[in-house]
């Protein structure tokens, strides 16, 4: 983007005086006197969509990333015409849009505050070689305004100085600051005055983020081709920008099964049947949990998808079940490049259906992936969904895998300058017929969502599990994702820590990294300090290249295999938390992982905090990212916080050091919560539980917790047959009360919970259940410390001296 003060000469237009207005129910249109239009739309109080046309006319609106479940709907619209601007007024904005040329502005309507303006706002350059415009937005910053999001970006959480692309890229062992790589999510999120908003721009097209890199008070973004079209996103809390973005582009369509949320093993390649069933006999034999064993490339016929190589898998069908008795889920991998082969039943389909992307002038558009050379599915083409679709029957509904995983579908092509299609492939679109230059950063996303409805279909009763390198916002309706091909360097365990918050922020929080590192080798220490960050993404999965080495736990040393099977242990202790917060993201949007700034804006040390972030809603993790440390400084977040291992409380607000040997890694909960945990399994349905361990922390005030629960697979759970508990905890100097609340109709199984208290101030003489007086020796009291009640109850009273 070429900003500076000679703007006309560089070919830049601008919008004129407006002449025309007009408005039709929640949309508001404003005509300028070049033909300019300004399209603005009121979805909500907090969210206003504006979109930009130079001709007069729109283009069909039509989005990929839009989905049709956004909430709409507004408690209050006033427009008023003033002498130098329209006003527009909404119960949470008051927008402004300038006479003279279309500017915007945005203020808080409660206390008449500054939110965001346009600096130049809208204008645009011709394209003289693809046609259409080169569209543009600059917005004016101010001092103290932060900026977070852009999805997979491996750069500091804080985006303030910095310049980024968004074009979906296969980006194999990408390093700090590599740009652009895996995702393409243009959404942002912004803090002024310690108020947030969000600005999505919603553009396929290749695109740019400039955030006061070239000049130092202004933040700006463009596309090199479609509309000028973004939504305006208010909190003021960054949680609720989040949520809003999430709601708006797509939260997703279900629950995952809870053993998509276990560990998961994989490698590029285990083949044969035997090298499968040696890594998961070793699993077991060593006790170490695990869900999910995964095959990749190798398990097909000359890598040709929907088929197997029957030398080295000849009766898939029996592995998968043998596999699956031994409680292990078997997930393959699925490429979009189909070998071309006349004898190929998919590829021979596809090209009877006229099914394949097609160059410019016609013939297919050809590269070179595994198989060789290979036609591409156009996954625009709804047809061609449907047919993709189908094609997983065989693989989910005979075969019994349980899960898909996409990979290569930036699309990623070999030997070619560009690793991807030319810009001349032509695509659908859903009926807006358009090149590649608009369609790649959506490729990967139509290829998940076709790959979703197959899984889900051929799954059914059970939920289905894919997973996607590439994506688009909205993507996360569909599937989980990983942050793509990494190495095994203490700079990437940092990178993957990022990443994680990063996505979560952009409304994308079923997510991990490949734990170890998919490129070279790493140490057994950095093998643990990436276990140890890992229990904490919300996809736990180790991968890795076959190239340099073995990657399972076991494949160290004793000390490391002993100590990773502590952190996977506690990763399925912790299910019912994790489980939880992933009900709260399908259900409001809330963000699974949240980044210090997140979690309190309002304390301006944590606008530049990377490494810490809040797992859930009441823990605190702060990896260990350096080799032979025994600990680290980190920041606490204001509030009582109580350590993970030694049960220390802490005041936050500051810095301080925190010891952390190789067994452990700095873990904070917030005073007043209540952490359920399960039994250790081996994987996930292993045991039936009839017992949940609360852990419940000290705090003299009151604090809520949830725990939600069902079947953990299937969809009764959207007919009401759920357990939501809602704990409410009352502490005093010399009292402790809990309050639980049901809901739902599930029975979850268990109403048995032991109870461990944290932090207790005073020595436990009485306890009353439901106002009923209990003996000590009835609740088999351990000490001070915990206790076991075998019924359910509505509020557990415990009085002290």
């Amino acid at each position: 983007m070429i900003i500076n003060t000679d703007l006309e000469q560089k070919g830049n237009l601008f919008p004129s005086k407006i002449v025309a207005y007009r408005k039709d129910v929640d949309t508001l249109y404003f005509t300028t006197e070049n033909d300019v239009v300004l399209e603005m739309t009121i979805l909500r109080d907090s969210v206003l969509r504006f979109r930009y046309t130079t001709t007069g006319t729109f283009e069909n609106d039509f989005s990929y990333a839009i989905t049709k479940h956004a909430s709409k709907g507004y408690n209050f619209l006033e427009i008023e015409e003033e002498a130098e601007s329209y006003k527009i007024t909404t119960s949470k904005l008051i927008c402004h849009i300038k006479k003279e040329n279309l500017q915007v502005l945005i203020f808080d309507a409660k206390d008449h505050k500054l939110i965001n303006e346009d600096e130049l706002g809208f204008h645009w350059e011709e394209s003289y070689e693809y046609g259409g415009n080169i569209v543009k937005m600059s917005k004016s910053s101010h001092d103290g305004e932060s900026y977070y999001g852009l999805g997979d970006k491996p750069v500091d959480l804080n985006l303030k100085g910095k310049r980024f692309e968004n074009w979906v890229t296969d980006s194999y062992a990408f390093g700090k600051d590599t740009d652009p790589i895996y995702k393409a999510i243009p959404f942002y999120t912004g803090l002024k005055d310690k108020k947030a908003y969000g600005i999505f721009f919603d553009n396929s097209f290749r695109s740019y983020f400039d955030f006061c890199q070239e000049r130092r008070n202004v933040t700006s973004f463009w596309a090199q081709g479609g509309e000028m079209n973004y939504y305006f996103i208010y909190g003021p809390q960054m949680e609720d920008v989040v949520a809003n973005y999430t709601d708006l582009t797509g939260k997703p369509h279900q629950l995952p099964p809870l053993w998509a949320l276990g560990f998961h093993q994989c490698k590029w390649s285990y083949y044969p049947e035997s090298t499968v069933k040696e890594v998961t006999s070793k699993f077991r034999e060593l006790k170490i949990p695990c869900d999910a064993i995964y095959l990749d490339i190798d398990y097909m016929d000359g890598f040709r998808c929907f088929t197997w190589d029957k030398n080295h898998f000849p009766d898939p069908k029996r592995m998968v079940k043998e596999l699956a008795d031994d409680g292990f889920k078997t997930v393959v991998i699925i490429d979009p490049g189909i070998k071309i082969d006349m004898e190929y039943t998919v590829f021979k389909e596809a090209l009877d259906k006229d099914y394949f992307c097609k160059r410019a002038d016609g013939p297919y558009m050809k590269g070179k992936v595994w198989p060789g050379e290979c036609y591409f599915p156009d996954f625009t083409n709804a047809k061609v969904r449907d047919w993709w679709s189908d094609l997983f029957r065989d693989l989910v509904e005979n075969i019994g895998v349980r899960g898909v995983w996409n990979d290569m579908n930036e699309p990623a092509v070999m030997e070619v300058p560009n690793k991807t299609f030319p810009d001349d492939v032509r695509h659908e679109y859903d009926g807006n017929r358009c090149s590649h230059r608009k369609a790649h950063n959506v490729y990967g996303m139509q290829m998940a969502r076709a790959t979703y409805q197959g899984v889900k279909k051929f799954a059914y009763p059970k939920r289905p599990f894919v997973i996607t390198r590439a994506a688009y916002s909205g993507t996360q309706r569909y599937c989980s994702t990983w942050t793509g091909d990494n190495v095994a360097t203490w700079e990437h365990l940092w990178i993957a820590n990022i990443q994680a918050q990063r996505m979560a922020m952009s409304g994308f929080s079923f997510a991990g990294s490949d734990i170890g590192g998919f490129a070279e080798q790493p140490s057994g220490e950095l093998f643990t300090r990436w276990i140890q960050l890992g229990i904490f993404h919300p996809f736990f999965r180790v991968h890795s290249s076959g190239d340099h080495g073995n990657q399972e736990p076991w494949a160290f040393d004793e000390d490391v295999t002993n100590i990773v099977r502590k952190w996977i242990e506690l990763r399925y202790q912790l299910l019912p938390y994790l489980y939880t917060s992933f009900w709260k993201y399908v259900e409001e949007g809330i963000p699974m992982l949240k980044s210090l700034v997140l979690f309190d804006q309002e304390d301006v040390h944590t606008h530049y905090r990377s490494d810490e972030f809040i797992f859930g809603d009441h823990m605190l993790v702060c990896p260990i990212l350096e080799p032979n440390a025994r600990g680290r400084r980190m920041f606490i977040p204001r509030g009582e916080w109580f350590n993970f291992w030694t049960d220390q409380i802490v005041s936050g607000g500051k810095e301080m050091w925190v010891d952390a040997d190789i067994e452990t890694i700095p873990v904070f909960v917030k005073a007043g919560a209540i952490i359920p945990k399960f039994p250790v399994q081996q994987y996930v349905g292993e045991i039936d539980i009839d017992e949940v361990k609360l852990e419940v922390y000290f705090k003299n005030g009151k604090e809520s917790s949830i725990l939600f629960d069902d079947a953990h697979d299937g969809y009764d759970y959207k007919k009401g047959r759920y357990s939501l508990r809602t704990f409410k905890l009352t502490g005093k100097s010399d009292e402790l009360i809990i309050q639980q609340h049901k809901e739902g109709k599930f029975d979850a199984g268990y109403q048995k919970f032991k109870i461990e208290f944290h932090g207790l101030p005073f020595t436990i003489t009485k306890v009353q259940i439901d106002n009923e007086e209990i003996s000590l020796n009835d609740l088999k009291m351990n000490g001070n410390n915990s206790m076991i009640i075998d019924k359910g109850f509505t509020e557990l009273h415990l009085f002290g001296k």
